[in-house]
């Protein structure tokens, strides 16, 4: 298993349309991927209820983990999703 600590920059944080662009980037790799909030609570990354019940906003730290044979590549293209803002203008 690998992670990395995050931190979410885009300005309304995990609401639906990021949420959802996190959850189609993990389904893409056959890797187990979640990520860790608010004192170590966990939360599955494949799954949009997951991620939104997270309530991640702006600023927030979350840690990625992923698990399994493509766990690298995994990791690497939600790190750079969610440090990219996922698309959306500061």
């Amino acid at each position: 298993m690998i992670s990395k600590k995050v931190t979410v920059k885009n300005p309304s944080g995990l609401h639906l349309r990021p949420a959802g662009m996190f959850c189609d980037k993990a389904m893409k790799f056959q890797s187990h991927v979640s990520f860790k909030y608010h004192n170590d609570s966990e939360a599955n990354a494949k799954s949009v209820l997951s991620v939104l019940g997270a309530c991640i906003r702006n600023g927030d730290e979350i840690e990625i983990c992923c698990e399994g044979e493509d766990e690298e590549e995994a990791l690497e293209a939600l790190v750079d999703l969610v440090e990219g803002g996922f698309g959306e203008k500061a």
